[in-house]
């Protein structure tokens, strides 16, 4: 089994580099990386290519870069992963075994979110005992699955293309829940506050699941319009 991990990025050449050389050990494995940029203006295209196995361009929108990176990809597993996302040092075995023993086609990692803020770990927990009562996942939990249950890949929608996924590969079978964490940035929460940034995002959410326009709803969470 070989897996590859598909990172989509826009404008990300401050983290980059790190985020990249978090996965060289990964790489040495085996494990191929795949960069999917949306149109930087930046250098995060230049920073990515000594760093990743592939690096392509791809229209900007979270869900089409990574159904693009897939494209591009040749593994059997494909994870989908964060610039500002870090997985554990073993994730490859983690994610394999797992596989594995469970007979799961695809899976997610527990989350812990980095930063001194004391709502973080109680936020992260919540998190994670969600995801496995609902069995829905979101992107800061590193989603894997098989080439075969990424059937026809993320919807092209502006916002939330991670939960309308996880609802379809939830129709498939349930997630594998992998206790080890990835950590993920707290930044966004710190920048934008954090109790006023976590009701954003359960308003989103039931939002989405009433059925309003994700493209209305991505311009509520801070997401420039792409242009058609």
């Amino acid at each position: 089994m070989r897996l590859s991990f598909v990172m989509p990025v826009l404008n990300e050449a401050d983290g980059i580099e790190d985020a990249l050389r978090a996965l060289a050990p990964l790489r040495a494995r085996g494990v191929e990386v795949v960069v999917t940029d949306g149109g930087s203006g930046d250098a995060t295209v230049a920073l990515a290519r000594p760093l990743a196995d592939v690096v392509i361009a791809a229209p900007r929108g979270r869900g089409m870069q990574m159904n693009a990176g897939a494209a591009a990809s040749s593994g059997d597993v494909l994870l989908f992963l964060h610039a500002d996302t870090r997985l554990p040092g073993r994730a490859d075995a983690l994610i394999g075994d797992g596989l594995a023993r469970s007979g799961c086609a695809w899976g997610r990692f527990d989350v812990r979110i980095a930063g001194a803020h004391p709502l973080f770990p109680i936020l992260a927990a919540t998190m994670n005992l969600r995801s496995r009562i609902t069995g829905i996942a979101t992107g800061d939990q590193a989603i894997f699955m098989s080439r075969s249950a990424f059937g026809p890949g993320f919807p092209d929608i502006d916002l939330m293309e991670d939960i309308a996924m996880t609802k379809r590969l939830k129709r498939i079978g349930r997630p594998l829940c992998i206790a080890s964490a990835v950590v993920t940035s707290g930044r966004r929460w710190e920048k934008h506050g954090v109790m006023k940034t976590i009701l954003l995002m359960w308003w989103l959410r039931l939002a989405y699941f009433l059925g309003a326009n994700p493209a209305r709803l991505a311009r509520s969470y801070g997401y420039a319009p792409r242009q058609s």
